[in-house]
């Protein structure tokens, strides 16, 4: 207990106004990079090919024929999920909702794949 507060002596004015200043550039870069743009647009594609463009404006929900049988996806509040895929393991299904630009939810054995966008388009590894 003696050595804590010992510790706490000996931190200066300046050295709180470097530590306040460093909390607030990651908060600043958690909000810029992490926290995305809302996506505007959703595109589904089936083996690789476009199969729909649509807007994030109004509710639907689409069935997507696959090799495995049909994938459901739904679109509602300007967000979307696979609300059902007819794969083993159910990863798309359990990524849940999707609402930011640059967000994807893939179902691999059924060739679907479900993509946000926005107003500027998000470049990650895969775009690389």
């Amino acid at each position: 207990m003696n050595s804590a507060f010992s510790m706490m002596a000996l931190i200066r004015r300046g050295d709180w106004g470097v530590l306040m200043l460093g909390v607030a550039v990651v908060g600043a870069l958690i909000a810029h990079f992490w926290m995305g743009p809302v996506g505007q647009r959703l595109i589904i594609k089936r083996g690789g090919t476009v199969f729909l463009n649509a807007s994030l404006e109004r509710a639907f929900q689409v069935n997507v024929p696959g090799p495995l049988g049909i994938t459901r996806i739904e679109v509602l509040n300007h967000r979307a999920r696979v609300q059902s895929d007819p794969g083993p393991r159910q990863l798309c299904v359990r990524e849940g909702w999707i609402d930011h630009a640059g967000e994807v939810a893939i179902c691999l054995p059924n060739q679907v794949s479900m993509e946000i966008t926005g107003r500027v388009r998000a470049y990650d590894s895969l775009n690389y």
